[in-house]
């Protein structure tokens, strides 16, 4: 593990943060769950290369918008089978403690809506569409 992400680590799990991304000693946090702090970035036209990142859970929609960011490394306490292919499939570096077969949503009633959002999609631009529409539905409600 470089350090950089071993910084996103140990910040992520000492200070309690949902995300957090690092390079040097440029550091961003985030205490938004799910995928509006990166959605945010991309948003602002953000680009990571060679940054690592931490997050608390990583599914598929996650993974396809840390790929879209360009970081290089990614630790999560928790990573669905289909992101951690994304993510490896698009070579970026990974860690992680607990593979599940998916994701749950909040209420554990069912799959998480963005990964579902995303499940027969393999390409970032496409799976960034579907975050999109899927996001705006759900903040509708």
């Amino acid at each position: 593990m470089n350090a950089d992400l071993e910084r996103a680590r140990e910040l992520m799990i000492r200070e309690g943060y949902t995300c957090v991304i690092c390079r040097r000693d440029e550091i961003c946090t985030d205490t938004q769950r799910g995928v509006k702090p990166l959605l945010d970035l991309l948003d602002h036209g953000v680009r990571l290369p060679g940054f690592s990142a931490a997050d608390k859970v990583i599914g598929k929609a996650t993974a396809f918008l840390y790929v879209l960011l360009g970081v290089c490394a990614v630790y999560t306490p928790v990573i669905s089978s289909s992101a951690k292919d994304v993510l490896e499939k698009n070579g970026i570096e990974l860690y992680y403690d607990l593979e599940v077969g998916g994701i749950e949503n909040r209420t554990k009633t069912g799959p998480c809506p963005m990964e579902s959002a995303v499940r027969n999609i393999d390409r970032p631009d496409i799976a960034l569409t579907a975050i999109r529409k899927k996001y705006a539905e759900i903040t509708q409600k």
